[in-house]
């Protein structure tokens, strides 16, 4: 057996580009003492990882060039010496990306992978799942019945977001980047009212689907979508700061300007706030059952873009950029 991983070959300026990766290949990884060897089943592709790909200070280092990139993956463990996993055992936690990741175990949980498919705990049951959970009710403190926007619906966070606002009993709208994910957000998640903002005057479509005006809003965009939810935004409304993926691949020579209606925060008593999911892990644990008891009773579902094979992994990043992804953009490895 061999062992294939993504390397960081250059950190990109703007857009990353197939060229910024590198495949290389090796021999599978001997556990030792205290060690187990994951064979990954799946590896999760987020937008935090551009952050990750800058040489500059943040809350996780970045890659290192030469280096493996990594990310969430989810597989079972095929070797253990004396580590804190039994061989068999099926794994979730942050790893190499690559085919085999060797590790102490830190950070790692198992999975039962009879309870949901493997590649639900990077999804639904795993970080982005978490972080709709956090921030709606760890951040923003959202209450039955409030008027719920969520910028990126369809993503793999969004769609959670919307979801957990029906659930309860909240009025959700959303928006999203083509026709087939607004109606995805209507027809099949039951969002109150979606509008694709590449097509629609993104003011005129946040005042209409919105139209009790805002109690939180759950921000994964940025730009002027965000200038639009402000001024949309009721007495006493929350801002949860998930992302700004409109932003990630700007440079300082291209940076959009901010939005220019931000005394409407003072004037409406607006609470604005960043988090970092891993922040909260009593929330997220707490998420874990509460997302397995609603999709066991059908009050939520969840989707998925599915690449196939590590050496797809540079353009399954660049593409779910670009939100040419579906959901939950996630590149399957094996079959473990």
């Amino acid at each position: 057996m061999s062992n294939k991983q993504v390397l960081l070959k250059s950190r990109p300026h703007g857009w990353p580009t197939a060229d910024n990766f590198e495949v290389s290949e090796g021999n599978v990884p001997e556990p030792a003492a205290g060690q187990i060897v994951i064979e990954t089943a799946y590896m999760s592709v987020d937008p935090y990882m551009r952050g990750r790909m800058n040489d500059v200070k943040s809350y996780v280092p970045p890659f290192q060039i030469g280096a493996p990139l990594q990310g969430g993956i989810v597989g079972k463990v095929i070797a253990s010496n004396d580590g804190p996993f039994k061989e068999g055992t099926y794994v979730v936690g942050m790893g190499d990306w690559a085919n085999y990741t060797v590790t102490d175990g830190a950070g790692y949980n198992a999975v039962d992978p009879d309870l949901a498919p493997l590649s639900y705990y990077l999804g639904i049951l795993g970080m982005p799942g978490m972080t709709a959970y956090v921030g709606l009710k760890g951040v923003a403190e959202m209450k039955e019945g409030e008027n719920l926007f969520v910028s990126a619906a369809s993503g793999a966070v969004g769609q959670v977001v919307g979801q957990i606002g029906k659930n309860m009993g909240c009025h959700v709208a959303g928006s999203a980047g083509t026709d087939d994910k607004v109606a995805y957000l209507k027809d099949e998640l039951g969002f109150d009212a979606a509008f694709n903002y590449k097509t629609e005057d993104v003011y005129k479509a946040v005042a209409a689907t919105n139209p009790k005006g805002i109690d939180v809003y759950f921000e994964n965009v940025g730009g002027p979508v965000l200038e639009a939810v402000i001024s949309n935004l009721r007495m006493n409304a929350r801002v949860a700061l998930c992302g700004m993926i409109s932003m990630y691949n700007s440079t300082l020579d291209d940076m959009p300007a901010g939005p220019r209606n931000m005394a409407i925060l003072v004037g409406r008593s607006v609470r604005m706030q960043g988090f970092i999911v891993s922040n909260y892990p009593e929330l997220c644990r707490e998420w874990v059952g509460i997302g397995a008891g609603w999709l066991k009773e059908g009050k939520m579902q969840y989707r998925e873009s599915v690449a196939e094979g590590l050496e797809n992994a540079p353009q399954a990043f660049i593409d779910m950029l670009g939100g040419k992804n579906f959901g939950k953009q996630v590149v399957k490895l094996s079959d473990v």
